[in-house]
């Protein structure tokens, strides 16, 4: 037993003994399903405080022969799975968190010299009756050591990407650090399974892809380890109800997260929320808003259109095909896009290829980076939202066609108006703060069409229900008879009380709007 070779099970038992602990060993089903076959190199990415850590420490307990962990395991569920006890402790496990390398190192050669040493002093301790040609090569050595005593190695290696977000232009570097995995890894009969995490997908080089051997499972597609990626929906449920919290309030703050079609929430937020008692911005708050900001302010054409899009609460196509996987090659507003993505600001739908802000405490992040200067339209019309919430309500009509106006002619070379589409994209942004207290759904299938914009109530909230319908270049008149002629309150047939019926309408020769508003009860 050692550090870094067959570690015991202690970290793994720690996170058992928390107070809120999510079983999340049926990993272990998969990974045993892989061990010793052309899968078995694994990558998988996903962003900071979302649980990579304590997978790898659960794998490491699981597989390590310097453990005996059947206790713990039994435990959990990975236990009723037949391949439990063949895999059980029966590994030598070499479990690395590369950030204690990089860190006590001046530079790559030194990490890497560094890492070769303690490891080898750890083999050497372990197998020093093995006659090894060259104790100083560790590539060799491990060979040698499999070949004599028969036990795989697997390797587990916690962080592998932090030399790509603290090294971001150093090309050289990056490059001698993936030559050492492949060369570690690639192609070795000792290597039963390689296990890696961190938030970027693996580096591309053109042509040159030295760990291209690796199986890869991140933000934009996670398949079929997906529920391992953070709390689904059903576990987030279950503690509400353990701990008496409010499940709506948790899926408006944490959730939103779409991993091939798998609702996901963010693990930190949700076990904090629980822990303090309250909602806040606990994910975030863990870096500041300034890594956010410098990659929504470059200067890439379309790029502040297409984020206030998404403060609005629109979806965004992209490509995230051409992203290179690191924080420097960004090219495009798509690059942009998918870089977030892995750092956990948007989410991407696999099957749509669309992205959008996963929650209030990210979108409350988004508002943070842009207050700064150079977004003080879109920070106005976001602050007048309470105000426009308010006409709304008290159905002042003018006031709200006012407020309209306001927030559109502010942004007007950002949201240009040329359908009910781009309409719909300034109503959801003047209509920001409703978010609090509001569902809001676009599109959403009602009685004999679609209904534009619905305001659902959330729970413990005494406003009532709302309805909007846009038209451009129309009526005001002609979009609340459209929500009456088609029937769109059947939309909302779980609900009962007060319904706000809202028409506007955009006049493209006046460029004003008018709005009408009507009550109706459900």
């Amino acid at each position: 037993m050692g550090i870094y070779l067959n570690p015991q099970g202690t970290d793994f038992e720690e996170a058992l003994n928390s107070e809120i602990y999510i079983d999340k060993s049926e990993l272990i089903k998969y990974t045993n399903k892989i061990l010793r076959t052309k899968q078995k190199y694994i990558c998988v990415s996903r962003p900071r405080r979302f649980g990579k850590s304590m997978a790898a420490e659960m794998l490491t307990a699981y597989y390590s022969c310097g453990c005996d962990s059947k206790e713990i395991f039994s435990r959990l569920n990975i236990s009723g799975d037949e391949s439990f006890e063949k895999h059980l402790n029966r590994y030598n496990v070499i479990h690395i968190n590369m950030v204690n390398f990089l860190e006590r190192s001046e530079s790559i050669d030194d990490m890497l010299d560094y890492l070769k040493k303690r490891l080898l002093h750890e083999i050497k301790k372990e197998n020093g009756d093995v006659d090894c040609f060259d104790w100083n090569d560790l590539v060799s050595v491990l060979d040698e050591v499999f070949q004599k005593k028969k036990i795989p190695f697997i390797f587990i290696i916690d962080e592998w990407d932090c030399i790509f977000r603290v090294h971001k232009s150093d090309e050289k570097s990056q490059t001698k650090y993936l030559n050492f995995l492949r060369n570690l890894l690639k192609d070795q009969s000792y290597v039963a399974l390689a296990y890696m995490t961190g938030i970027l997908p693996i580096k591309k080089y053109g042509e040159h892809s030295a760990i291209n051997a690796f199986y890869e499972y991140s933000m934009t597609g996670a398949e079929p380890i997906s529920e391992f990626t953070g709390f689904t929906e059903d576990e987030v449920k279950e503690l509400c109800e353990k701990y008496n919290k409010s499940f709506s309030e948790m899926k408006r703050w944490y959730d939103g997260y779409n991993l091939n079609g798998i609702s996901i929430y963010n693990p930190k937020s949700v076990v904090e929320s629980i822990l303090r008692g309250q909602f806040n911005n606990y994910w975030t708050s863990t870096e500041t808003y300034e890594a956010l900001k410098i990659y929504i302010e470059m200067n890439f054409d379309g790029l502040k259109d297409k984020v206030t899009q998404l403060i609005a609460g629109e979806k965004i196509e992209i490509n995230p095909g051409k992203f290179q996987n690191d924080m420097t090659t960004l090219r495009s507003a798509d690059d942009i896009f998918t870089l977030l993505v892995h750092l956990g600001y948007l989410t991407y739908d696999f099957y749509t290829n669309q992205v959008w802000i996963p929650n209030s405490e990210v979108a409350q992040e988004f508002v943070n980076s842009i207050e700064d200067g150079g977004w003080e339209e879109v920070v106005k019309a976001i602050k007048s939202s309470d105000e426009l919430l308010k006409a709304t309500l008290n159905c002042d009509e003018e006031k709200v066609a006012e407020l309209i106006d306001k927030a559109h002619s502010d942004n007007t070379s950002i949201l240009k108006y040329n359908d009910e589409n781009s309409l719909s994209c300034v109503i959801s942004l003047a209509y920001y703060s409703a978010r609090k207290t509001y569902i809001i759904e676009r599109e959403l299938p009602a009685g004999k069409g679609y209904a534009d914009l619905v305001f659902r109530p959330r729970k413990n909230n005494s406003n009532p229900a709302m309805i909007v319908e846009l038209k451009y270049d129309k009526s005001a008149e002609g979009a609340l008879e459209q929500i009456k002629k088609k029937q769109y309150t059947d939309c909302l047939k779980d609900y009962s009380g007060e319904i706000l019926l809202v028409g506007i309408n955009y006049d493209k020769d006046s460029k004003c709007h008018n709005c009408r508003i009507e009550k109706t009860v459900l």
